[in-house]
């Protein structure tokens, strides 16, 4: 073995600088990528309508739009399902929103605590 520890015609050097320029420019995409995502929004309507959620890329619920006749004083617990369904769906598809654009960079990696 060369002294370096690494059999003799190994570039470490070289690979090791190449490996650490390709991680620097994924780090930039996925930065740039995830203030993309942030700027996002996702909507989610159930109930045919009756509730719609708005989401943006942080995961945050930006409005709730409920229909007049989705508001029933008598059947308040349904009126809370269809909300909750909806926040839920919402958040989902921002879930995927942000999977499938960090996978777009990653190249479908699966690289954990990413985001």
């Amino acid at each position: 073995m060369a002294r370096g520890g690494f059999p003799r015609g190994m570039n470490m050097g070289g690979n090791m600088n190449n490996m650490i320029r390709q991680a620097q420019k994924m780090q930039e995409e996925m930065a740039k990528a995830q203030e993309a995502l942030e700027q996002q929004e996702l909507e989610a309507s159930v109930g045919g309508g009756a509730v719609s959620v708005k989401v943006n890329g942080k995961k945050e619920v930006i409005s709730v739009t409920l229909a007049p006749d989705a508001v029933d004083p008598d059947d308040v617990e349904m009126l809370q399902d269809l909300i909750v369904t909806a926040v839920n769906e919402a958040l989902r598809k921002a879930e995927e929103a942000a999977t499938s654009s960090m996978s777009r960079i990653t190249g479908n990696l699966n690289i954990p605590g990413l985001f």
